[in-house]
């Protein structure tokens, strides 16, 4: 029996295939009283072989994908498991307390956590996130609850609650049909991601998770904005044909590929791509882009359990600069915080956190974590084409304080004569700060983009993650349009360009408007890049400026 749901949508396409339902790594773990102790032990023991075995996987993944530096971390992971002092520890509590399997883990686990937290030894005070992850695994593997293994899925659509950033970072894209989830805005982290895919997505929708199996068919209908479960033959069909259909449309677009991105007037605009990875690089060149506008550095950072190394760095931002093989490449410095939580740096619980510590602010108090990041930057530059840009800048004290850091990580560099090249600097310009004195950064830096999320959220003054508030979150709000205008032209006068990289980039409703506002740049999610080109090569930017400045902006 087919069941359909309304919700919203946030990418427009359409899809049929299996579900595999994302639930939340959250087991409430129970005291239970228990009559056979060994019993209990034999399952804690397969419980731990499930474990190692998972583990064994995500390592043999994260080798080809990121190095065995990068995966080393699960190799540490399997160790614990097996340490004696842990598994005994387990053990004496089952056969002592007469609890169950489930109860004496999480118990464990809090204690050797807290015990290496305690420690002076700043090594083995990072296995007590370490310690936490491997009990989860093992409670989760115990209740029956073993998270669904999303890279040896085959192409499935992903249903969840929600999804956080670092549970996204870990899944293989080329598996991932579409998202559904039961909450989100249109602003969130799986909207973007969902768009940068280029598939289809639906937020708020009113379902019941436990209802869902893996496996069932549905169809995404981002266009209608609704989920079918299990669909009639004749949904199928018709499914089918528009799907059909919007290949079609796709491959007409491909014809753009090759193609200068230059107006009919003559004005090159450049046209790059937003990326979250290395990985994303093959989309990126496959949809023809001139370079990446927007490297998001801070997946480097997520789902992880320690600190990404300046070696891993380096490697990955190398990779990025060699396969894009001369073409531009901006890398925006860690923008943790917000929505983009990693435990291990300790950030602490924030009533506000878009409004509180993150980005920038984190880099300049703990000037260490940026100096790692900077050092690995400066290094790569030397193998292409690098941009760096800083984000939630607010005053030219902040550039300030951000160019004397990187003075410092070039001259240690250039002390130990470590090969470096000093790459093009900017700022983003995503708070109403940043607007208002972007005729002073201008004469600071190299280059703008607009962040155009962050500065629209903080315009409005609305919490682009909170759902409750999407009819009042106005993207082509009068005030945020201005504020992308006056920052334009005080780069222009500056004689910097300014550029575009946040979700209004690929809002074809303000294609116009942008090349009217004399734009240089704009960086998109791959998916929309041909679709940006062709509207681009079939706009006349000097054509009825004015009145086109005056309809949006009412000036």
């Amino acid at each position: 029996m087919a069941q359909e749901y309304k919700g919203k949508s946030v990418y427009k396409g359409i899809v049929l295939g299996p579900i595999v339902v994302f639930k939340k790594n959250d087991v409430q773990v129970k005291r239970v009283k228990i009559t056979d102790a060994e019993g209990e032990i034999a399952r804690m023991q397969e419980a731990v072989n499930a474990s190692q075995e998972q583990l064994q996987k995500l390592y043999d993944k994260a080798v080809k994908e990121v190095g065995e530096a990068s995966a080393a971390i699960f190799e540490v992971h399997q160790m614990m498991l097996e340490d004696e002092d842990y598994q005994d520890a387990i053990c004496n509590m089952i056969r002592n307390e007469m609890v169950n399997a489930e109860y004496a883990v999480a118990v464990t686990g809090d204690n050797f956590a807290e015990m290496f937290a305690s420690m002076d030894d700043d090594y083995m005070q990072a296995r007590s996130a370490d310690v936490r992850d491997i009990s989860n695994r093992l409670v989760q593997n115990l209740s029956g609850n073993a998270p669904v293994d999303m890279n040896d899925m085959e192409p499935s659509i992903i249903v969840a609650d929600d999804l956080s950033p670092s549970e996204t970072v870990q899944m293989d894209k080329d598996k991932i049909l579409g998202f559904v989830t039961v909450h989100g805005s249109t602003n969130s982290h799986t909207a973007i991601l969902a768009r940068m895919m280029n598939i289809p997505a639906l937020i708020g929708v009113p379902m019941d998770l436990d209802a869902l199996q893996n496996g069932m068919q549905a169809v995404v209908d981002g266009f209608e904005g609704t989920f079918t479960v299990e669909p009639s033959e004749e949904v199928c069909a018709q499914t089918k044909v528009r799907m059909a259909e919007e290949a079609e449309k796709q491959q007409l677009l491909q014809q753009m590929k090759g193609q200068e991105t230059v107006t009919k007037d003559g004005k090159h605009v450049h046209l790059y791509a937003n990326i979250g990875s290395v990985s994303d690089i093959a989309s990126v060149l496959d949809n023809d882009a001139e370079g990446v506008g927007l490297f998001r550095s801070e997946f480097l950072y997520l789902g992880k359990t320690d600190f990404p190394t300046e070696e891993e760095q380096f490697a990955a931002y190398k990779q990025a600069l060699q396969l894009m093989a001369g073409k531009k490449v901006i890398i925006r410095t860690l923008d943790i915080g917000a929505d983009k939580q990693v435990d291990y740096f300790n950030l602490g619980e924030e009533e506000n956190p878009a409004m509180g510590y993150r980005a920038i602010r984190i880099c300049l108090k703990q000037p260490e974590i940026f100096k790692t990041q900077l050092r690995a930057l400066l290094r790569a530059a030397v193998y292409g084409n690098l941009s760096v840009m800083y984000p939630m800048i607010t005053s030219t004290e902040e550039v300030e304080q951000i160019f004397a850091i990187v003075e410092e990580v070039r001259a240690e560099l250039e002390a130990a004569e470590i090969p470096y090249k000093m790459p093009e600097q900017g700022v983003m310009i995503e708070t109403p700060a940043a607007v208002m004195i972007s005729d002073e950064l201008a004469q600071m830096v190299d280059f703008f983009s607009i962040g155009t999320n962050d500065l629209t959220q903080y315009t409005l003054a609305i919490d682009r993650q909170n759902q409750s508030l999407d009819s009042f979150f106005d993207a082509h709000h009068i005030a945020v349009l201005r504020m992308i205008n006056q920052t334009v032209q005080n780069a222009h006068k500056a004689g910097i360009w300014c550029g575009i990289c946040g979700e209004l980039g690929a809002d074809s409703d303000l294609t116009e408007l942008f090349l009217a506002m004399g734009i240089d740049e704009l960086s998109v999610s791959p998916g929309r890049l041909l679709t940006i080109r062709r509207l681009i090569c079939e706009t006349d930017s000097s054509a009825n400026r004015e009145e086109i400045l005056k309809k949006w902006l009412h000036m």
